[in-house]
């Protein structure tokens, strides 16, 4: 069976947590590659996970031409210069989200990926590979809650650690761009179309100068979808999808397990069902789904012009804050 095989750009935890090990158990997929910013620390991740080729820097990783796709999970501030960096190589490119600092960087790799058409670039929204998802993509698509009219959203977690890129302002910290995309970006995919009006408030941390609380309102021409996302709340994430006749409830949207099942919650008038998925890993899902785009030469699922239009919303919850 033929596979992609990837370099991987950094031993971030993400990657070498979640990531790696989901794409080396992916069908479609082999890891070959990781670099670090040095040497030895490249050697002790790949010893770890298995990974045959080790590098001491970025650029020596682009240019080993067995390589055929790049996974970027780097701080936010690179993940358009490697991804455009990667591009220039002739890499395939898988792109942690958010796919770059604001709008104007989305719009610049999506210039830059024009000039590549033979090559792949998707952000990784994995959470839209997961069946909990599509099969509440699906029942909104059908009608099951009737018209939807509203998407509320909360997603937190604790984290206080000044070393930690999330709360680092200058290298892209912050949750609205770490977890706050995720509520933005299921909304536009479910309502389908793009907000024509934001209203948000943020509180700022005096130290790390980064936003840690967000709340915001999005005005749909159709309904309203609303979210809070905190990098200092106590850990904390759902989703709640409502209709003019049922509602959708989605108990761990963002950070299912891959050990135990997972379930939504569909309620009616007259009708309670909860639906369980079976066991999966939506990293690996994600994985096979950009593989078989390369290697049927496809369109990738999620294509770049949706995280151009994530980072306007983005970028306008950013300007429209008060607090």
């Amino acid at each position: 069976m033929e596979k992609v095989k990837w370099g991987i750009l950094s031993t971030a935890r993400i990657a070498t947590q979640k990531v790696i090990p989901a794409l080396q158990r992916s069908q479609f997929n082999e890891v070959v590659a990781i670099a670090s910013r040095t040497l030895e620390t490249a050697q002790r991740a790949a010893q770890a996970a298995g990974i045959p080729k080790t590098f001491g820097n970025y650029q020596e990783l682009l240019e080993d031409e067995t390589i055929q796709a790049i996974y970027n999970p780097l701080p936010n501030h690179l993940h358009l210069p490697w991804t455009i960096k990667a591009l220039e190589a002739g890499k395939h490119v898988l792109c942690e989200k958010p796919i770059g600092l604001n709008a104007d960087e989305a719009q610049t790799l999506l210039d830059a990926s024009r000039r590549y058409p033979h090559l792949k670039v998707m952000e990784a929204f994995m959470y839209r590979f997961h069946p909990q998802w599509q099969r509440t993509k699906q029942l909104v698509e059908e009608g099951e809650i009737g018209d939807l009219k509203t998407i509320d959203t909360v997603f937190s977690y604790y984290n206080r650690d000044a070393r930690d890129v999330r709360n680092q302002a200058a290298i892209g910290g912050g949750g609205l761009l770490d977890i706050g995309c995720y509520p933005i970006s299921v909304s536009r995919w479910l309502f389908a179309q793009e907000p024509k009006a934001v209203r948000s408030w943020m509180e700022m941390d005096e130290q790390f100068g980064t936003d840690r609380l967000t709340s915001a309102i999005l005005a749909f021409s159709t309904g309203l979808a609303t979210f809070t996302v905190s990098t200092q709340l106590y850990p904390y994430q759902r989703v709640q999808i409502l209709g003019t006749k049922g509602r959708i409830e989605i108990e761990i949207p963002f950070n299912p397990p891959n050990d135990r099942p997972c379930r939504i919650w569909l309620r009616r008038e007259k009708h309670e069902e909860e639906i369980h998925f079976p066991l999966c890993d939506h990293y690996t899902l994600q994985g096979d789904a950009f593989a078989e785009a390369i290697l049927r030469n496809k369109p990738v699922p999620t294509p770049l012009e949706d995280a151009l239009a994530n980072m306007r919303v983005i970028d306008a919850v950013r300007d429209a804050a008060i607090g």
